[in-house]
């Protein structure tokens, strides 16, 4: 059975307005705003080496800061990978920066992102297949890398919660 059949027409507008007042409250409320807390960028070549070099040098153009070096935690003989081997990069970007080259991102994905992208936290994650449509000039002797960005959204007490 609906709301609407055991009230009048009139109630139902009423109680319709007080959830829209309760909701309008809501927002307001400066604790719910949500905001990035980081944007992690990284490119992962797979293999240690030049490849690892110039793809480290294309993330400290993108973020302008010193990535880090990322190790394999296992072998995989398949992929030629060797446990503690050095074979992607990364880099953690806050404020306005990470605004910034979110929307980049973003745009290249046309502010499209399909559900699985997202965490139940409301974290999300998307790749780029190439670094150059994020508006870097293409350098043949670099090449292209792919990219992957990490999203970390947080809400003003969210740490005190924890």
């Amino acid at each position: 059975m609906c709301i609407r059949d055991r009230v009048s027409n009139a109630e139902y507008m009423g109680l319709f307005v007080v959830t829209m007042e309760q909701h309008k409250k809501k927002q307001d409320n400066k604790m719910r705003e949500i905001q990035i807390e980081k944007l992690v960028l990284n490119i992962s070549v797979g293999k240690s080496g030049d490849e690892l070099t110039k793809a480290s040098k294309v993330l400290q153009d993108l973020a302008d800061q010193k990535p880090v070096l990322s190790r394999a935690k296992y072998t995989i003989r398949s992929f030629s990978i060797k446990r503690n081997e050095t074979i992607a990069v990364h880099a953690t970007v806050r404020g306005e920066k990470a605004m910034e080259l979110l929307k980049r991102g973003l745009k290249v994905k046309d502010l499209e992102l399909r559900s699985s992208c997202f965490t139940q936290n409301g974290n999300f994650g998307f790749g780029l297949d190439e670094h150059i449509d994020m508006g870097i000039k293409f350098d043949p002797a670099t090449g292209t890398y792919g990219l992957d960005f990490y999203v970390v959204l947080t809400r003003p007490g969210l740490r005190v919660k924890k």
